[in-house]
């Protein structure tokens, strides 16, 4: 059982045009929409590939009830927690040629006993799970220090995907692993990543804070996983991509998957961010996707070896 806490959870939705023209109106002529937020994804793609799995997260409003709605039709158990705001809904407008516009709404703010009460949920519902993932942004009102907090009390492996203080203060509480792409790590250390090795020198860095295993995730470059002892690196090749949003979410899902350590924990998540990034949309991976993927690991890397871009899912 592997438990996910969104905080900061949305609504997505996909709007398809012909032409987007800034300032005229302009019409969809197809739309989607699908729950949203990171640990959902995760919990999405884990229920896909028949590992079990409960989202926690703040529902609140008319979209809290879709997004409910939206995850029982996917099959997903999930423990809802009651809130007075809504849930935000995140708008993308995609074009022919692929180039998409996001619009985020902000989250709903979260009262104190509204916080109270997810940390309570996400506690009660992680008895006995292998992990606890706590994934996202946080939503007005919630503390810094809200998922250093769970790494702190639930007594449990706790994997963080965030950014920011939030990140900062989860390494310093000791989160069994952490998941930052390019960006996130730079701002997290301070530091410039030009090459593989520079990525090296920065994860381990959050090792000597507290993190006790750190993912790097590094777009067309892969992803790096160390533990201060060992470093590894791999790739997948991508045959058909399409997008890259939720590749991050898919590797973290698939490395939880594949036992959260390791070689083998680190090809699996290779395997299903791969798959995710021939999806549209945040589309997770099901196995039929999954297993046409070949990742290559390698426990030896250039240091030298400059990165292929700059962002990273």
């Amino acid at each position: 059982m592997i438990v996910t806490v969104t905080p900061n959870p949305s609504i997505d939705r996909t709007l398809i045009v012909d032409a987007f023209q800034h300032g005229e109106l302009n019409r969809a002529v197809k739309t989607k929409v699908d729950p949203g937020g990171k640990g959902i994804n995760v919990s999405m793609a884990l229920a896909l590939n028949q590992r079990s799995t409960t989202a926690v997260f703040p529902s609140g409003g008319h979209g809290g009830q879709e997004l409910e709605y939206l995850l029982k039709q996917a099959n997903i158990a999930t423990s809802a927690v009651p809130i007075m705001a809504g849930v935000r809904s995140n708008i993308s407008l995609v074009e022919p040629d692929g180039v998409t516009t996001k619009i985020n709404e902000p989250g709903p703010p979260l009262t104190p006993t509204e916080v109270a009460e997810l940390l309570h949920t996400v506690r009660q519902r992680s008895t006995g799970a292998s992990w606890l993932a706590g994934c996202g942004s946080l939503p007005p009102g919630a503390p810094t220090m809200f998922y250093a907090d769970l790494v702190e009390t639930v007594g449990m492996p706790v994997a963080v995907d965030t950014s920011g203080p939030a990140l900062i203060a989860a390494v310093e509480a000791g989160a069994a692993l952490v998941k930052p792409n390019t960006a996130e790590l730079a701002e997290a250390t301070g530091s410039e990543l030009a090459t593989l090795g520079d990525i090296a020198d920065a994860a381990h860095s959050l090792i000597e804070r507290g993190a006790t295993q750190v993912l790097v995730s590094m777009g067309e470059d892969g992803a790096m996983l160390t533990d201060g002892t060992s470093t590894i690196i791999g790739t997948a090749p991508v045959a058909d991509f399409v997008s890259a949003v939720g590749a991050g979410d898919a590797l973290l899902a698939g490395f939880l998957a594949g036992g959260g350590s390791g070689q083998v924990a680190l090809a699996t998540g290779l395997a299903w961010a791969a798959a995710a990034c021939s999806l549209a949309n945040t589309q997770m991976p099901s196995p039929s996707s999954i297993s046409a993927q070949r990742p290559t690991i390698k426990s030896s890397f250039d240091p030298s070896h400059p990165l292929s871009s700059a962002e990273a899912t």
